[in-house]
């Protein structure tokens, strides 16, 4: 079924091309297209899931030179395969309204195509069977991310967001490419499942492999320190593809340091999860102080996918930690926290993002200063993005709380299981995520507050309609 979907996808940018001329054409192509492709995706993933059975095979073989390009499909590729088709679809149909009213007729063609060439390489990056399949699908997925934040050219601003992208993800690549022909090198094969086993890794070779992988997952990730892109790229795409940046770009690095990092080179040094564990606090509380700060909604939003990508690291870190000290049992609950707030936070981000953009179309502005009164007006959107709100600050009930709490179990776990000074890690973390989610619904009331409460600031604000 993925090579299905991987051909729907070039077919569609194909027809998308080829109708580039009538915008309106062009345009329910590339997203009809996509829905389709994206359900075949999802499908297969939550079979694989169910099933709990694998799925893999030969995308194209090159005779001459025996190079073979294949796919591997086994749950936690298909977790984060279902994560994708769960945002991508809902998307696809918000952006037939959104790519109508906000993208020049002249460039729809062109983000119809960008828009599936990022989808594909994302959904190639998960179901990577060998390393240069991995490879190359990296490459298109950056290529194609830096073209969609560069549609609106002409504003220096995005030209610039787009330049830092490509630079940062291409120093990411760099240490990919290093870290994965060691391995093909150590191990003589480049199929990823032997690639990645990890076992006879000597420790100086191990830990400089930990801090290449690192290196390069970390840029898509977008945590702290390298998360300088972030908050540049995602005001500068449209709304729609920050959507899938936020919820499906930065899962792709969450992915590589769960596949790489945590079980690819052998059982983890407690030292690597005590680095994740710092990273993940770090990049949880400076990122919610930076959303705070924000005026723009756009950029607000993105700093919060920071502190959200530090929740997820800090739990990642954690059972890493576990799994240093044979505690299978606090790994499996930490490892499936990180992975529910993967789920969870590609959920109500992408929401957030897209109600964010009816606003932004509404009103002419991302600065939220100029808004206020919009529930009035624009109730739906007031409602999703109340719906979002509430999600993102882990409130009960929601979905947010669900994954913030089984980490608040694994950090508690932790300190009680560990022996030495070391346990204090874990309180410390566990203090940290407490006071970065009491910021984000400090951060979230205050956006919500004065976008869609009290009375209009602006007469754009007056005038705005649902979308």
């Amino acid at each position: 079924m993925l090579p299905g979907a991987l051909l729907i996808r070039l077919i569609t940018i194909a027809v998308t091309l080829a109708l580039g001329r009538h915008a309106a054409a062009s345009r329910r192509a590339a997203l009809g297209g996509s829905i389709l492709a994206s359900a075949m995706t999802l499908s297969l993933a939550v079979g694989v899931l169910m099933s709990g059975r694998a799925v893999d095979g030969v995308l194209l073989r090159h005779a001459a030179s025996g190079m073979v390009f294949g796919y591997a499909v086994a749950p936690l590729s298909a977790w984060f395969l279902m994560v994708l088709g769960l945002v991508a679809i809902p998307v696809a149909f918000y952006s037939a309204g959104y790519f109508a009213h906000a993208v020049a007729p002249s460039r729809t063609a062109g983000v119809g195509i960008g828009f599936n060439a990022l989808l594909g390489s994302v959904e190639l990056v998960f179901a990577a069977g060998d390393v240069m399949t991995f490879l190359f699908a990296w490459e298109v997925m950056t290529l194609a991310t830096a073209a969609l934040v560069a549609t609106d050219h002409d504003v220096r601003a995005n030209r610039r967001a787009a330049y830092l992208f490509l630079v940062m993800s291409h120093v990411g690549t760099g240490c990919l490419v290093a870290g994965f022909f060691a391995l093909v090198a150590i191990s003589g094969s480049t199929v990823l499942s032997t690639v990645l086993a990890g076992d006879a890794l000597a420790s100086p070779m191990r830990e400089g492999l930990f801090v290449l992988f690192f290196a390069g997952f970390g840029v898509k990730a977008g945590v702290i320190p390298l998360h300088v892109w972030l908050p540049e790229a995602h005001p500068a795409a449209p709304s729609s593809i920050s959507a899938l940046m936020s919820s499906v770009l930065i899962t792709t690095g969450i992915y590589g340091l769960v596949r790489v990092c945590a079980f690819g080179l052998g059982v983890p040094d407690a030292n690597w999860g005590l680095a994740f564990m710092a990273i993940g606090t770090i990049s949880a509380i400076l990122g919610i102080l930076y959303a705070l700060t924000q005026s723009d909604l756009k950029r607000l939003l993105a700093y919060s996918t920071i502190e959200n990508a530090g929740i997820i690291v800090l739990a990642l870190g954690t059972g890493m930690m576990a799994r240093s000290q044979g505690n299978d049992g606090l790994a499996t609950i930490a490892i499936a926290a990180s992975l529910a707030h993967v789920l969870n936070h590609a959920l109500f981000k992408g929401l957030l993002f897209l109600a964010a953009g009816s606003v932004v179309m509404a009103t002419g502005s991302r600065q939220i200063e100029q808004f206020g009164g919009l529930l009035r007006r624009m109730p739906w959107t007031g409602l999703f993005f109340l719906v979002g709100a509430l999600s993102i600050s882990g409130l009960p009930m929601l979905n947010g709380f669900i994954s913030e709490w089984l980490t608040f179990q694994a950090l508690l776990l932790g300190f009680a299981s560990t022996p030495g000074l070391v346990r204090l890690n874990f309180p410390v973390g566990g203090a940290i995520l407490a006071l970065s989610a009491a910021l984000a619904a400090a951060c979230f009331v205050r956006a919500f507050g004065i976008s869609f409460l009290a009375l209009p600031r602006t007469e754009a604000a007056a005038d705005s309609r649902e979308s």
